[in-house]
């Protein structure tokens, strides 16, 4: 069931935020959508951090005719897991997205038109510096929760390191405190892809890039995956469309790839695409610390992390050393390794596996 319709708004900021880069941004759009109400002592908000490719748009519909509800839709609800009877719920739209905040399909007040490459890079944290903005502008000094997977994860970890008395509480599902070589290589030949394709232009295409773009994310979408799903779902099995010794003939999982990858390029912005894996491939927990015990040791909110056996894009391995770390300093840290076949994708998945311990989790946190 459907949260109902929603309204995605746009929150103007008049003012240069300075990036990690030491570059200007500025002004700033932040695209948003809420879910149920702000309690009087506006203690009540629970921030929702998207992934890689996803939008302000978590739950519910934009009209009646929509089809398909928010990319997290099941879990946000009156009785659902994120109780909106209970909880304000928030989720915005990352800078450097193409969903609405300031990106580089966004125009730039310098010359009248679209930044393209002259936006700058941003990373997860610059990211979180800006969704700080849009909590005071609702009046929010102190989330009850950053919840996220993935990239998502990665704010959550940056709202409870960087700004430690602006939230209560993170769920981090799903998340390394640094891109492995073997992630960062991933994203490279995506970016070749890109970079390779003719009309690309050096990021001054007028129509997306599609042949580069949905290679692009067909290399992505496997590093989502796992050897086990595939095989459930694929196998070895051969289109039916297809003659098993023509020679452009196709597995079913390369019938999907394809698929997946050339309607990805009708949703999604090339830039857009490159300036978020930049911001991936560049985070890092412990940036500005000497360590990661050093990075953690601001944090005050209680963390509840999720890892998932299958995910071999970030693995539980690397959870569990930022479990360690925050063992160590004596931190509240709960962590739970969820057997699943599904990937890194579990997270959004196979939500029904981690909910009750989320649930739990949000309980005593409120207590």
């Amino acid at each position: 069931m459907s949260y109902g319709i929603v309204t995605e708004q746009i929150a103007r900021f008049d003012t240069e935020l300075r990036l990690e880069s030491g570059r200007i941004l500025g002004p700033i759009d932040i695209a948003y959508e809420t879910y149920g109400t702000l309690n009087q002592a506006r203690s009540n908000a629970i921030l929702v951090a998207h992934a890689w490719t996803g939008s302000a748009h978590l739950a519910g519909r934009h009209t009646l005719d929509e089809k398909r509800g928010g990319w997290w839709d099941e879990i946000v609800g009156p009785g659902c897991l994120l109780d909106t009877d209970r909880y304000f719920v928030i989720c915005t739209n990352v800078i450097g997205s193409c969903f609405g905040s300031t990106g580089p399909t966004s125009i730039n007040p310098k010359t009248g038109k679209r930044y393209n490459l002259a936006f700058p890079v941003i990373t997860v944290r610059d990211m979180v510096r800006a969704q700080e903005l849009l909590m005071d502008r609702l009046g929010i000094e102190k989330l009850f929760c950053v919840l996220g997977g993935s990239m998502g994860g990665m704010q959550a970890l940056e709202w409870a390191t960087q700004l430690p008395d602006r939230v209560a509480s993170a769920i981090v599902l799903a998340t390394t405190p640094r891109p492995s070589a073997q992630a960062i290589s991933l994203n490279a030949v995506a970016r070749w892809a890109i970079f390779n394709d003719p009309t690309w232009k050096k990021g001054e295409y007028r129509k997306n890039p599609k042949d580069g773009l949905a290679l692009a994310r067909g290399i992505g979408h496997i590093t989502f995956l796992s050897d086990e799903s595939m095989t459930a779902k694929f196998d070895r099995r051969f289109s039916a469309r297809d003659g098993q010794f023509d020679f452009f003939g196709q597995f079913e999982v390369e019938r999907y790839l394809n698929y997946n990858g050339y309607n990805f390029v009708d949703r999604f912005d090339a830039n857009s695409f490159l300036y978020l894996a930049k911001a991936l491939d560049l985070y890092d927990v412990a940036s500005g610390s000497e360590s990661m015990d050093e990075a953690f040791a601001p944090v005050s909110a209680k963390i509840q992390f999720f890892a998932f056996t299958s995910d071999w894009l970030y693995p539980p391995a690397q959870t569990e050393e930022m479990v360690a770390s925050l063992k160590r300093l004596g931190k509240p840290v709960e962590y739970h390794l969820i057997t699943s076949s599904y990937g890194h994708d579990a997270f959004l998945l196979e939500h029904e596996t981690f909910a009750p311990m989320v649930q739990s989790f949000l309980d005593r946190a409120g207590s």
